[in-house]
């Protein structure tokens, strides 16, 4: 079964963000737009490259209403004596969530129950805390946040216009597709 369209599962979790530990739950993705990305363990070698990369998109997301959350099945300590010893990491300023229980992992079917981590999985949230989107990727495929950015805008644009849909490479300001009878084998 698909966790697409579905409500965040309840959790209970600490979290460092801006020098101070905060609990997050799953009322903490209701009421903007949510963008969560797990990553297999802080003190590692792609995860600092992609969280960056993330930090570099955050004040674009933020303009779009976009709160950015990342978690590993590390502790919000770890995340903060990463955060204090990492040049790269220092820069963060979003909220970095510990899931040592691995609670929110399974929840978002992204834990690797072997190793004891969570794989790459990068899921949008609307609102109403449903998820909208989710991409997991081996541990080894790092991301890119510039994606994650384009497809906010598609799922922000089909909430804000029911009834049409972004065709494959859809930018802001492209046309849009209004599914029809219509438009049955045209396309």
């Amino acid at each position: 079964m698909s966790i697409i369209g579905t409500e965040v599962q309840p959790f209970n979790a600490k979290a460092f963000k801006n020098g101070d530990f905060i609990d997050v739950n799953e009322e903490t993705f209701k009421g903007q737009w949510s963008v969560l990305c797990f990553y297999p363990a802080d003190f590692t070698f792609v995860c600092p490259t992609e969280l960056e990369d993330l930090q570099n998109e955050y004040a674009t997301l933020k303009d779009m209403g976009v709160e950015v959350y990342s978690a590993s099945t590390d502790t919000h300590f770890t995340h903060k004596g990463w955060h204090d010893s990492s040049e790269t990491i220092g820069k963060i300023t979003y909220t970095m969530i510990g899931d040592p229980s691995q609670q929110l992992s399974r929840n978002f079917e992204v834990l690797n129950e072997e190793a004891g981590l969570a794989d790459r999985g990068t899921f949008i949230i609307d609102p109403d805390g449903v998820i909208q989107a989710a991409e997991i990727n081996a541990e080894g495929i790092g991301r890119d946040a510039s994606t994650v950015v384009k497809k906010i805008k598609a799922a922000q644009y089909v909430r804000n216009n029911p009834g049409e849909v972004c065709p494959a490479k859809w930018e802001e300001g492209d046309e849009t597709l209004t599914p029809s009878l219509d438009l049955v084998g045209k396309i």
